[in-house]
């Protein structure tokens, strides 16, 4: 599936190509969903909570400022695909209490999402999560959406051996925990690193923007959406 035009965007397609979009997705029987930013519009800044305690939490573990702290983070997600990988390869840290105080965040700003929830659950085939944090923190997170008895599986940072986004391995280990045909799947985005290995492994790739301009899109990905209740409604 190619991107629909130069932009990539549902919105701007012809209804030929819309039809053919349409004709194609029809045969997904898998929808793997990351979790922050994508089922929730990042105006919650949920994830700011959660960048604030990997600050406070690399600060306390290797004895530097906050200043030193954000720019291991930063170093650590550049290289390593997640903070938590780098403090594990390079510090030797345990994930367990990272994750733990990383995701201790309050969530109240999240409610549930009628519109999202009747959008999910009109597609045909399985709904997955597929998130590099934390199972505690999916489930929460789907809860408090009002979604999470949408999804039929759950696959968070821990299940993939810790091995995140957008790494091969940790891709390779949930297919095989879940038994997906990849050829059969799509996988809706907001971090458009997170969907090269995806297209590789022949998934259909949507990056959900929330109204960024990211023309053009990576040849990567299929699907550009601007919002995703309003991508699903046109399926």
């Amino acid at each position: 599936m190619k991107p629909l035009d130069q932009a990539g965007r549902i919105g701007d397609a012809a209804p030929r190509a819309l039809e053919t979009l349409r004709q194609k997705l029809a045969e997904i029987d898998t929808w793997i969903f990351d979790l922050d930013n994508t089922l929730y519009e990042p105006g919650a800044r949920l994830f700011d909570q959660i960048e604030a305690r990997m600050t406070e939490f690399v600060s306390r573990r290797l004895w530097v400022d906050a200043a030193e702290a954000r720019r291991v983070s930063d170093e650590y997600w550049t290289n390593h695909g997640a903070t938590l990988k780098g403090l594990m390869l390079r510090d030797g840290m345990l994930p367990e209490p990272f994750l733990a105080f990383t995701h201790d965040i309050d969530v109240s700003a999240l409610t549930e999402n009628a519109e999202l929830r009747a959008a999910i659950l009109r597609l045909p085939g399985r709904k997955v999560v597929y998130t590099n944090g934390s199972r505690r923190h999916a489930l929460r997170v789907t809860e408090r959406l009002g979604l999470r008895d949408l999804f039929d599986a759950f696959y968070a940072i821990e299940d993939g051996d810790f091995a995140p986004k957008p790494t091969s391995d940790g891709f390779a280990r949930i297919i095989r925990m879940d038994g997906m045909d990849p050829t059969r799947a799509a996988m809706v985005e907001d971090d458009v690193r997170n969907l090269q290995i995806p297209k590789q492994l022949g998934m259909a790739t949507i990056w959900l923007t929330h109204g960024r301009n990211v023309a053009p899109a990576p040849d990567f990905v299929d699907i550009v959406a601007d919002e995703l209740t309003g991508f699903l409604s046109q399926i």
